[in-house]
C-alpha cells in the first residue's frame, strides 16, 4: 500500500515536487498493468500458491530444459568458484529476516504503525518453471528470495524512519525508498515537531486504514 501523502503545515511541499510524485505514481501503476498483461499472454494462471500453465505449455518448457551434466560442463569456472561465497550470505540474510520479523512484531504495535506483511515481498515461484533444472531453481529462488528479503527489510525500515526520524538528507542520495518524499525538508526547525508528530499519524492512519478494508473483505464473505 503506498504511503498517503502528508504535508505539514509549517513546511508544505512544493506543487512541483507533488506533481512530479502524482506522475511518478501514475506511471508505476501504469507499469504494473502492463506488466501484468504480458504475464497474461503468457498463459499461466496461479491457483493458491500454485502457478499452473495451459496444456502443452509445461511439456514444451520440459523439452527446454538442461540437463544437470551439460549445465555443469558449460557452467563457466568463475561461478562455480563463486558459489561459497553467495550462498555463504544465507545465514546472514535468514538471521536477518528472523530479527526484522521479531522487531516489528514487538515494536510496530507499541508504535501504531500496521506491520509490512512479509508475503508480498517474498515470493517462492520460480520452481513451478519446467524449463529450469535443479540448480537453475535452486539459484532463482535463492535470489529472489535475497532481493524479497531486501524489500522487506526496507520498508520496514522505511515506516521506521517516518515513525523516529522523517527527515532529508543535506545531500542528494541514491535509491531513497517510497516514504523519504514526504519526509520534513533538511533544516527545517520551525516545522519538525509539528511535521514528525503528523508523519506518526499518517502511520497509525494506514493500520486503521488497512484494518477497515481487513474487516470488510471478512465481513462479505
Amino acid at each position: 500500500m503506498r504511503p498517503a501523502p502528508i504535508h505539514p503545515p509549517e513546511a508544505p511541499m512544493n506543487e512541483h515536487i507533488r506533481q512530479l510524485l502524482e506522475e511518478m505514481n501514475a506511471i508505476e501503476d501504469e507499469l504494473r498493468t502492463a506488466l501484468h498483461e504480458q504475464q497474461e499472454r503468457i498463459h499461466f494462471r496461479i491457483r493458491g500458491k500454485r502457478v499452473e500453465f495451459e496444456d502443452g505449455i509445461r511439456e514444451a518448457h520440459s523439452r527446454l530444459k538442461t540437463g544437470l551434466l551439460k549445465w555443469f560442463t558449460e557452467s563457466r569456472p568463475q561461478n562455480l568458484l563463486s558459489a561459497p561465497f553467495i550462498y555463504g550470505m544465507a545465514l546472514p540474510l535468514v538471521f536477518l529476516d528472523i530479527c526484522v520479523t521479531i522487531y516489528q512484531a514487538a515494536c510496530f504495535p507499541l508504535y501504531r504503525i500496521g506491520k509490512v506483511r512479509r508475503a508480498d515481498y517474498i515470493v517462492i515461484d520460480r520452481h513451478h518453471l519446467a524449463y529450469l533444472n535443479v540448480m537453475e531453481r535452486l539459484h532463482c529462488e535463492y535470489c529472489g528470495y535475497a532481493n524479497g528479503l531486501i524489500a522487506y527489510v526496507r520498508e520496514i525500515a522505511a515506516r521506521t524512519e517516518q515513525y523516529w526520524c522523517p527527515i532529508k538528507h543535506a545531500r542528494k542520495v541514491l535509491g531513497t525508498h517510497a516514504r523519504y518524499a514526504q519526509f520534513l525538508d533538511y533544516g527545517d526547525a520551525a516545522g519538525y515537531h509539528a511535521g514528525r508528530l503528523q508523519l506518526r499519524d499518517a502511520l497509525a492512519h494506514e493500520q486503521d486504514t488497512k484494518q477497515q478494508e481487513a474487516d470488510t473483505r471478512a465481513a462479505g464473505r
